[in-house]
């Protein structure tokens, strides 16, 4: 990740200093910079306040709005005056909004890395698109600001997604790139920045008119990120007992609509009091993250995984493939047991490093028949009876439900008979 933050920076600074030395802008370039980097500023002075809300809730996905006045830098300005109205809003954004948050000073050199690398990229792509004297009013002016733009978030996403990478190899496609909604947030902001280049070019006082769609997107977001947080668990990044029951619920009808099975999966980490006694709290908590993330390695990107408080968790596949849906959940809940099995979690002590292992999870599965009068309070009902025998029948194991459950038969499950360790 060091290294990938190092190119990237080096790259920027490098693009810094010969937009500098080549700096010999027009006077109208130079107040038409000066006019975007102070409605730059305005713009965060006007929501500093939920802009540092979104910085705390969003650490994991934000979305930066200012891209709305640097799209537009791109388009319209030199690239040495472009550069510095970059420069500008994002050096005020560090003091007002990033500093207060207290997020470290690498992350927002290495975001404003990024935004000069997209910058230059959009800027060549309108200086080599667009034929001399070409307005952008037209067709063809249409056909350059979304190339512009599309070179524009190319490059901007694929930074990112290069540093997260580095600094987890297994991370899925939605912690490198976003959700769906934090995608189209980005598209909405080019959007808005490549209107207001096309503005600019009648009169700079249309400048003015970015600021309502701006501000009321910012608010929106915030409130979506705000949604998100009170569904996600802190600890472990997985959705709540609240936020999973809804979902759960959701999928329920789905299925029914569909007439398709689904499976759910109730999960216990053994012993995990020992853990917390031994090692302290922060050790646990250390502990529920890394098993949470062994879970969600394991199950598709769609199945739903969330935490029922303490050391449970809960996951609920729809649509499970195959013809033997209870060996298929089988293999999936084994899955899930062995890499927890081999778990080797680091946590730091006074007596300096130290490794968690010999963890072990319990399992409990059942299959079910979507019918009206089947509910998720009586899958799970059942699925936690099938765990109860899987500790009963010593621990780091897995019991699934012997027959897919229809509404009627949910009172009167029929556990797989209980295996030995050799079978296990």
């Amino acid at each position: 990740m060091i290294a990938a933050l190092t190119i990237v920076e080096s790259c920027a600074a490098g693009l810094v200093v010969t937009t500098a030395i080549a700096f010999d802008p027009s006077a109208s370039a130079v107040l038409l910079g000066l006019l975007l980097a102070v409605t730059g500023i305005a713009h965060t002075e006007i929501a500093t306040g939920v802009e540092r809300a979104r910085r705390r809730v969003g650490e994991k996905s934000y979305t930066d709005l200012s891209t709305i006045w640097t799209f537009a830098a791109a388009v319209l300005l030199p690239p040495a005056v472009a550069t510095a109205a970059v420069v500008v809003i994002y050096t005020h954004l560090w003091f007002r909004v990033w500093k207060p948050a207290r997020f470290p000073l690498y992350r927002h050199v290495f975001t404003t890395s990024t935004v000069l690398l997209a910058v230059r990229a959009a800027h060549e792509i309108v200086l080599r698109a667009a034929a001399p004297g070409m307005s952008l009013a037209g067709l063809a002016g249409l056909a350059v600001l979304l190339l512009a733009a599309a070179a524009y978030a190319t490059v901007n996403s694929a930074l990112i997604a290069a540093a997260v990478a580095a600094n987890d190899p297994q991370a899925r496609p939605t912690d490198l790139f976003g959700h769906l909604d934090d995608i189209m947030v980005e598209v909405a902001t080019l959007c808005l920045g490549a209107m207001l280049a096309l503005t600019l070019t009648i009169s700079w006082w249309f400048v003015l008119l970015a600021f309502p769609p701006i501000l009321v997107l910012q608010r929106a977001v915030l409130v979506r990120e705000l949604a998100a947080a009170a569904s996600t668990d802190g600890k472990t990044g997985l959705l709540t007992a609240a936020a999973w029951n809804v979902r759960a619920g959701q999928e329920l009808r789905r299925a029914r609509r569909g007439s398709t099975p689904f499976a759910l999966l109730v999960l216990d980490l053994d012993h995990f009091k020992n853990v917390n006694d031994t090692h302290g709290h922060l050790a646990g908590d250390r502990v529920l993250a890394a098993v949470a993330g062994a879970v969600r390695d394991e199950v598709r990107g769609n199945d739903l995984v969330g935490r029922f408080g303490g050391e449970e968790f809960v996951v609920l596949l729809p649509g499970l493939p195959g013809d033997h849906p209870v060996g298929g959940l089988r293999m999936v809940a084994e899955r899930i047991r062995i890499r927890v099995e081999h778990l080797d979690v680091p946590i730091e002590t006074p007596d300096g490093p130290l490794s968690i292992a010999n963890l072990s999870i319990s399992a409990g599965g059942a299959i079910v028949t979507p019918e009206a009068s089947t509910t998720i309070e009586q899958v799970l009902s059942l699925a936690d009876r099938a765990l109860y025998a899987a500790k009963g029948a010593g621990r780091n194991a897995v019991r699934i439900a012997g027959h897919p459950v229809a509404g009627p038969r949910i009172d009167s499950p029929a556990l797989e008979p209980e295996r030995s360790a050799e079978d296990r």
